[in-house]
């Protein structure tokens, strides 16, 4: 395989992961014993908020209504294409029904989780995005209740906007609560919720700790990292399109990895001049963020071929992949490995974090090896059942008998038996 790195970086360990992890376990023990209290303290002194920690119908309303109608009906836009994407997914999960052998019939069915946590990132952005994503998929599969939460601003709370599309989509209860006392607050059912049976939704390194940590007593999405981004471009793609793609993604922060994957050298050696100065366009914290990103995590890769490019791909697992080169259908049959995949120059990922409909919310660091992204799969049980009459219950208990006893399981058969018994009375 001819591969050339014209940019590499060392891999990074993890420096912090220990640190971090004592700091969360003190905060979730400290959250068990005092409840409430341990959580409102922690607004205070984390976030300088000591004001109410519920959002009320009356506070929702106010906020919807300072939000601009041209945001609100972006919004809208966007949650309409998620839904109907969630919707399409759901349409693809279906209960079934088999006889497996004359008398035993066996089948499953789909049941939504009883409540869901949602939490929504904020610091250094609003990500009115991951209200949508998560809530609006939720909603769709059809769990119960659904408490939102997200970090508030001093004097604030959390941004009208994001307010706007949690009420928007569905959310039964909003926490004016952020980091690891949200992720807490939800998962343990305080402020009049309902305790989570799943957690969802992105957030910093303490937040993925914390579900982490929670992981068990409740179900997560995904262990996630800092996101990730790579672009696969050919000779047809245009240098400054490819440049602001891999751009864009650095922005999220200075943590976050994004590649090039390219078969064509005059485009890659573009990419590694021009990406630099875009950079110094944006304004900040976006400049240096997307700067140190650059410098310390991005890669420039040069393949001579399409396999080998597809093969790089498939190895970095990134959580987004665009394809930027010809022939798209064969990189859409022959790419095995991302949280979502964006085909050709007229999509980007910047669509895919808003508007257009499938799920932000993937897999990253690898992950995408093994698993896919938020779906509403992820909200839902899929269970078996089954019945069978006294015909089939004789054979089965015959040949269950018969396989505890050769692992030594004599309960097992005599549970078994009993059918027998049963029968003969």
């Amino acid at each position: 395989m001819a591969i050339t790195y014209l940019k590499q970086v060392e891999t990074r360990p993890a420096v912090e992961g220990k640190d971090i992890r004592g700091v969360v376990a003190q905060m979730l023990a400290k959250i068990e014993q005092g409840g409430e209290a341990a959580v409102r303290d922690y607004a205070r002194d984390l976030d300088g908020w000591a004001e109410d920690i519920v959002v009320t119908a009356a506070e929702r309303a106010a906020a919807s209504a300072r939000v601009p109608q041209e945001l609100k009906d972006d919004i809208r836009f966007a949650h309409a294409n998620i839904r109907r994407f969630a919707e399409a997914q759901k349409a693809t999960m279906g209960d079934c029904e088999i006889e497996i052998m004359p008398g035993l019939i066996a089948g499953q069915k789909q049941i939504p989780v009883s409540s869901a946590g949602c939490y929504v990132p904020g610091g250094r952005y609003s990500h009115i995005a991951s209200a949508l994503m998560t809530i609006t998929t939720a909603k769709v599969a059809g769990v119960p209740h659904i408490t939102a939460c997200s970090p508030t601003r001093p004097g604030i709370g959390i941004p009208d906007p994001i307010i706007f599309a949690m009420d928007l989509c569905g959310a039964d209860l909003i926490l004016n609560l952020g980091g690891v006392q949200g992720v807490a607050a939800m998962s343990m059912g305080l402020f009049g919720g309902v305790p989570a049976d799943i957690l969802v939704g992105p957030g910093n390194s303490y937040v993925a700790e914390a579900k982490r940590m929670l992981f068990g007593a409740v179900g997560i999405d995904m262990f996630a990292g800092p996101t990730d981004s790579l672009v696969v471009a050919d000779h047809s793609a245009d240098p400054e399109t490819v440049a602001w793609d891999l751009v864009s993604q650095a922005e999220h922060g200075a943590d976050s990895p994004v590649w090039l994957v390219a078969t064509d050298r005059r485009l890659a050696e573009t990419v590694l001049q021009r990406a630099p100065e875009m950079i110094d366009s944006l304004p900040e914290p976006n400049a240096s963020a997307a700067r140190v990103a650059w410098a310390e995590r991005a890669e420039v890769v040069l393949c001579e071929t399409r396999e080998e490019a597809a093969q790089v791909a498939d190895r970095y697992a990134p959580e987004h992949l665009q394809v930027q080169a010809e022939d798209l259908d064969w990189w859409l049959n022959r790419l095995s490995a991302y949280g979502s995949l964006f085909l050709g120059e007229e999509t980007t990922v910047a669509f895919g974090d808003k508007t257009s409909g499938p799920n932000h919310v993937l897999p990253t660091s690898g992950a995408a090896r093994y698993t896919g992204g938020l779906s509403v799969h992820k909200f839902t049980k899929t269970v078996t059942w089954q019945r069978c009459d006294a015909e089939a219950s004789h054979e089965l208990a015959l040949r269950t008998a018969r396989i505890s006893r050769m692992e030594g399981m004599e309960g097992h058969a005599r549970s078994a038996e009993l059918r027998l018994k049963q029968q003969t009375a």
